[in-house]
């Protein structure tokens, strides 16, 4: 695994012409990587669609995790009524999937995840929170299952972006937030743009395709956690730097990966 690590670590560098790593942000999805709460979203989302005369399978459900609830509901209008859904429609089928959500057992924290974040705060990287939910419920969770990790003002939500993942915006939009912690006083440039970490600051935690996908486009090297029902090559088939197979895999592989990713250079 170490090679593999190493092999990763300087075919990236090498790829977007930087000469080492200055890691100073880890960004994380949420549902899938810190809870394991993908079986919950598949079956409510299949429900509330089917409730309201549309289908989406529960393993489609999946390859559609990291995308906006407007942006899922839309597709599948699409597909079956060659238009987008009304406005109207999206809030209606979107609230009732959030109350079937709501209904089932609370998704579990996600083994390896905590001491996970506690090994990367610990190591002096800050832990951002990067997902396409927009539910509170879920939301509101983190700080009782990850007491003292997350800033609110270094979460990206679906409340955050205009476009949600496989549109790079989100993770963008963790460099832009990340900037601005550490740089508040000088957060935009002489014409006032917001200005971003470089890639090569951060590393991204994600278990979706579009989530991978969204993450290799905004240029930030990219860990896949493959905690779901789909193969290995949907997440290696969008660009993962590297794969793990759980978040205890990875958990117990960041000391290792850490030292690495201090280490490497071009």
């Amino acid at each position: 695994m170490q090679e593999n690590i190493d092999k990763a670590l300087n075919l990236y560098l090498t790829t977007k012409g930087y000469s080492k790593f200055q890691l100073l942000t880890a960004m994380f999805d949420m549902d899938g990587v810190l809870f394991d709460s993908m079986k919950n979203h598949s079956y409510s989302w299949h429900h509330a669609m089917k409730h309201l005369g549309f289908h989406l399978s529960r393993e489609e459900a999946y390859l559609h995790e990291g995308r906006t609830g407007a942006g899922t509901i839309n597709i599948v209008s699409q597909r079956e009524r060659g238009h987008e859904a009304t406005q109207e429609e999206i809030q209606a089928i979107y609230q009732l999937k959030t109350e079937i959500f709501n209904q089932l057992p609370k998704a579990e924290p996600m083994p390896g995840a905590y001491e996970l974040l506690q090994q990367v705060k610990a190591s002096g990287i800050t832990p951002m929170i990067v997902t396409g939910s927009g539910q509170k419920t879920l939301l509101q969770r983190l700080e009782r299952n990850f007491p003292g990790i997350f800033k609110p003002e270094l979460m990206v939500t679906a409340f955050d972006v205009k476009f949600g993942k496989p549109n790079p915006e989100p993770y963008l939009m963790g460099l832009q937030k990340g900037y601005q912690h550490f740089h508040p006083e000088n957060s935009t440039d002489t014409v006032g743009t917001p200005r971003r970490l470089s890639p090569n600051n951060s590393i991204v935690i994600e278990n979706a395709p579009l989530g991978v996908q969204a993450a290799v486009a905004s240029g930030v090297f990219t860990i896949a956690v493959n905690t779901g029902p789909i193969p290995d090559a949907a997440l290696l088939d969008q660009g993962a730097n590297l794969l793990f197979p759980s978040m205890q895999a990875l958990c117990d592989a960041w000391p290792a990966l850490l030292h690495s990713i201090q280490t490497v250079t071009l």
